[in-house]
């Protein structure tokens, strides 16, 4: 009796080959041969589950979407049960930091499929990103809670801080992959702004300053 094809389980082997190749060259410079090449699969292959280049960088982008939530996931389960918005928001900023392999692969290829977009018609032609808002709603949401409950400082405007946490994280991403800042400084930094959020009434000095 043939063994039966588990075409999903197919389409993601392929996907993460994508992700690899992607990872190690650039994805402007991954062709489907290649991708075919790191799967160990035919190039036939690769055709038969996705008839254009096009299509694999669509499905590869969802795959590695899918990729960083289980991540953010990973990190949020192992900060408790109830980690609490401070804790929340930076399981959330440091998941997208390129501070091991597998998130200086995500930073590197997310990045490439944003340029991508930009200047490719058939990217250009379908959203980049389904919820574009969705990262910026969850930071936002997640300091009003804190404003709200005593746990940040009641001055905070939670959109313009999510805004700004966001594009921070996003430089300093950069600023490790190409080595002008290491891990430990970029998350120092993020976690500099984060005191100053979720500095509360009680534990800042009348002058403005942090206490000792």
């Amino acid at each position: 009796m043939p063994k039966r094809v588990d075409h999903e389980e197919r389409r993601t082997q392929i996907a993460e080959a994508l992700i690899q190749v992607a990872g190690q060259r650039g994805l402007h410079a991954v062709g489907m041969r290649d991708v075919a090449a790191e799967a160990g699969v035919s190039l036939r292959l690769v055709q038969y589950y996705f008839e254009t280049k096009e299509k694999l960088l669509f499905y590869g982008l969802q795959h590695l979407t899918s990729r960083f939530t289980a991540r953010v996931g990973a990190r949020l389960a192992a900060a408790g049960t109830d980690p609490g918005p401070r804790a929340t928001v930076e399981a959330l900023l440091l998941a997208s930091l390129p501070i091991d392999e597998e998130s200086r692969v995500f930073h590197l290829v997310y990045s490439s499929y944003a340029i991508l977009s930009v200047t490719d018609e058939a990217l250009a032609a379908q959203p980049f990103i389904d919820n574009p808002d969705a990262a910026e709603n969850a930071l936002a949401g997640l300091i009003e809670q804190a404003r709200a409950t005593g746990l940040a400082d009641p001055g905070v405007d939670a959109r313009m801080e999510a805004i700004s946490l966001l594009a921070m994280a996003a430089a300093m991403g950069t600023s490790i992959l190409v080595g002008q800042r290491n891990p430990e400084s970029a998350i120092a930094v993020l976690r500099h702004h984060l005191d100053r959020i979720f500095a509360t009434a009680g534990t800042a000095k009348t002058d403005g300053t942090r206490p000792d």
